[in-house]
């Protein structure tokens, strides 16, 4: 996945993933300055199945990690479901969100 465009999109409250000129992959969220909630990840339909969704999540993880300013709350079924399937990424999400 060495051909991905990875990007930050303040303005529209979301990341996105693009594979060339091609939006593949988009990754909603609200931000209050201590917790980013992650809302929504999509997959545009003709991309679906090849992992972009778990890419992307796993590079804006890596991002909210390196910064150590921000924890997260999986409001995303995807989202929630990642964080399990990677435990050890799970110091990152918010105490009452990993209580659930």
């Amino acid at each position: 996945m060495s051909d991905l465009r990875f990007a930050h999109e303040p303005d529209a409250s979301r990341y996105t993933l693009h594979r060339g000129d091609d939006l593949v992959s988009v990754l909603d969220y609200r931000d209050d300055g201590r917790t980013m909630a992650l809302t929504r990840a999509y997959t545009v339909p003709t991309f679906r199945g090849h992992g972009y969704a778990g890419e992307l999540v796993d590079r804006v993880v890596a991002e909210l990690e390196a910064s150590r300013d921000r924890e997260v709350i999986p409001v995303c079924w995807y989202v929630a479901d990642w964080f399990a399937a990677h435990p050890e990424r799970a110091g990152i999400v918010h105490a009452r969100a990993a209580a659930r």
